[in-house]
Parts: C-alpha cells; sequence; structure tokens
C-alpha cells in the first residue's frame, strides 16, 4: 500500500450556531461557540489517515495555543508530522464559520498556511506508488513544486482547487486526478453552473476543463452524488440521502478517502463510492477534522446499501 502525503492549511475553525444566517448588517443571537480542529489540509490528512492510509501532512502552524491544540490532535490521529513545521511570526490559521440550518458560511485567515513554501515540499519522500494531494488554502507556487515532483517520482496527484482560483494551465496539468464541485467546476472553466444542471451539461464542461486526455475529473454534487469523467470514460456514483448536521469538511473528506483509496491500489468507481459513503457520514457530525470516519463506519455504510 502507498502512503498519502498532503500538503496543506492546517485551522483552527471556530464555529458559531445559529437558527438562521444573518443578512448583510444584521445581528442574530447565537446558540453555542465551538472549536473544531480544521484547514483543509489537516482535514484530509485526518480522513485519510483514520481510513487506514499512511499519512504525512506538509504545513506550518504559529506558535500559538491554537498551533499546540492542533499540533497535539493531528498527533493523536496517527499522522506524520515530521514536515510540520512551526513559525512565531505568524499565527496559526484560523476559520471563522457560521453554521445555519446544516449549512455554513467561512471566513478563512491563512495565517502560517501563507508561508508554506517549495522548500518545505522539496525533501518529502514520494515514491511509486504513494498519493500527493493538496488544496488551495496554500500558495499555489508550493503546489506546482509539490505536484512537479510527484510526478517525477511516478506518484499520483490529487487537488481540489477550494477555495477557488484561478490557476495557470502548467498547474492544472500536473493534476491526475481534480476533485471539485460544480460550482468550482463553472468558475475554473469560466461557465456558469448551478446545482441544478444536468449530468450531461456538467459533464461537457468538465471536458472543456481537462488538461490532459488521461485526466480525471470528479465532480461531487452533495445528495446528488458523484460524476466522473477518468480520460475519455463518463460515469456517476448515486447520492446517499442522509439527515446533514454540519457539511463543513464534507469535501475534504472525500478527497481524502479517495486518496487513500487510490494508494491502497483501488480501482477508481469503486474507490468513488466509498469517498462518497465516508463524506456521507462526516456531515451527520459536528465539525470538520472530528467528523471524519474510520473504515470500519465506511464499510458498514457500504454493506448497508
Amino acid at each position: 500500500m502507498g502512503r498519502v502525503f498532503v500538503a496543506g492549511s492546517i485551522n483552527m475553525d471556530v464555529v458559531a450556531t445559529a437558527h438562521r444566517h444573518p443578512r448583510v448588517g444584521e445581528t442574530v443571537a447565537g446558540k453555542q461557540v465551538l472549536y473544531f480542529p480544521g484547514g483543509k489540509g489537516a482535514n484530509q490528512a485526518v480522513a485519510a489517515s483514520r481510513l487506514g492510509a499512511g499519512t504525512t501532512l506538509i504545513g506550518r502552524l504559529g506558535k500559538d495555543f491554537f498551533g499546540a491544540e492542533l499540533k497535539a490532535f493531528l498527533g493523536d490521529q496517527g499522522i506524520d508530522l515530521g514536515y510540520l513545521k512551526e513559525n512565531a511570526e505568524a499565527h496559526t490559521g484560523t476559520a471563522i464559520i457560521t453554521v445555519a440550518e446544516a449549512d455554513n458560511t467561512i471566513v478563512v485567515i491563512p495565517g502560517a498556511n501563507a508561508l508554506v513554501s517549495a522548500d518545505d515540499v522539496g525533501g518529502v519522500p514520494l515514491l511509486k506508488g504513494d498519493v500527493a494531494v493538496s488544496q488551495f488554502e496554500i500558495p499555489l507556487p508550493t503546489i506546482a513544486a509539490f505536484f512537479h515532483r510527484a510526478r517525477e517520482a511516478g506518484v499520483v496527484t490529487v487537488l481540489n482547487p477550494a477555495p477557488a482560483q484561478k490557476m495557470s494551465d502548467e498547474l492544472l496539468a500536473l493534476v491526475d486526478v481534480l476533485v471539485l464541485n460544480e460550482t468550482e467546476l463553472g468558475f475554473l472553466a469560466c461557465m456558469e453552473l448551478s446545482e441544478d444542471d444536468t449530468a450531461t451539461r456538467i459533464i461537457d464542461v468538465a471536458r472543456r476543463l481537462q488538461a490532459r486526455e488521461d485526466q480525471t475529473i470528479c465532480i461531487t454534487l452533495g445528495k446528488r452524488g458523484v460524476l466522473a469523467l477518468a480520460g475519455r470514460e463518463e460515469f456517476s456514483v448515486p447520492g446517499r440521502v442522509v439527515k446533514a448536521v454540519d457539511t463543513t469538511g464534507a469535501g475534504d473528506c472525500f478527497a481524502g478517502a479517495l486518496a487513500a483509496q487510490l494508494a491502497d491500489g483501488v480501482p477508481l468507481r469503486a474507490a468513488l463510492a466509498f469517498a462518497n459513503a465516508a463524506a456521507s457520514i462526516s456531515v451527520q457530525r459536528m465539525g470538520a477534522g472530528p467528523s471524519m470516519p474510520a473504515a470500519a463506519e465506511v464499510k458498514a455504510v457500504l454493506a448497508a446499501g
């Protein structure tokens, strides 16, 4: 089995829950404030590790209270933190999240995450059979350097381009598996997409974005499931109807689970079904990092149909 290497962000999520989201200029009464380990990179690493993959996280923390709490939590998940750096000159990344009616709004303050550099990923021991994962909460040049090294080592690269921002054609071409939702797909392809668009239209837009003939694009559609364009093959994974409590980190759960499956040599279609089941479990729990399921939980959901 290969390992999963995640280069990405580490945040403390400060979560306020309320009956509804405030409108612009409005104050509403909240119900509670909660603190959860988060950050897209950390979430994806936690998901992969809890699902049985040997996992290394490359990133940065501030030398502050949040940093110490996050480092302890990540270590308890069995994640290799040998490539984690601490910075006295920057605070730990923080996300301010409002959760109401199972939907969320998020403001991310990068802090130390903005300092993750090409040097940080330069000495990571990538080997054929491993999977390299990243997202857009660290600098894009760092991701490009990480994926250049991965491609040279024959390692599969997985990119979750969120929060969405424009990327170079060079970076896109380094991606083997692109994992994103329909909004992010539309943004990157410069075409308007919504949750009401048909599968045919979504795949057509994915085909326009595809940078290489062998590139895979996976579009997560929440309760509608997953669409995939794998080279020239198209297929879908049915959605799972569950009672969502908090959708924060669901996409990260999916990406981390998919990476763990690919590192284990699981074929793409089965890996996507597994990742979809894992994400359906995560949304039934509060928080991002702590909501990631164990392998036995996912297998039980799949066995139940």
